[in-house]
């Protein structure tokens, strides 16, 4: 079918996508080719995952490293979640990080904030881009 561009559609969207016979969710996107892929199930296996690779990261409440560590525990939230997930956060680059959650989560959309807190939940810390790149 036709659609106005992927960049109107987030992984896991179900509104607005103009099709009958649903409910029909976005379940992959294809940058290159300005496709888009829905299903009429969005919780499948498939839909999961345990690696975000963040750019463009920004840290609000200090350095979460200290003594220059590769890898911290963290909390964090992936899209509008109340829900705070256990992960690792390892820094790759200048501004460039993976989080490995403990559990798998759904719904990772490239182009959507990683909001990374304290372990405790209490305080934010910043938050990352979410790239889509494998890691």
């Amino acid at each position: 079918g036709e659609h106005r561009g992927y960049w109107f559609h987030t992984i896991g969207q179900r509104k607005g996508l103009g099709l009958s016979g649903g409910p029909w969710y976005v379940v992959k996107k294809n940058v290159h080719d300005n496709a888009i892929y829905v299903s009429r199930g969005y919780d499948t296996d498939k839909q999961y995952g345990k690696l975000l690779h963040i750019t463009e990261t920004q840290f609000i409440s200090g350095d979460p490293w200290g003594n220059d560590c590769s890898s911290v525990p963290i909390a964090f939230k992936n899209r509008h979640t109340p829900v705070f997930t256990r992960a690792t956060l390892t820094r790759l680059d200048e501004g460039e990080y993976v989080i490995e959650s403990a559990d798998p989560i759904q719904g990772i959309a490239p182009g959507q904030f990683a909001v990374i807190y304290t372990p405790d939940n209490r305080l934010c810390l910043g938050s990352g881009i979410i790239t889509g790149k494998p890691v």
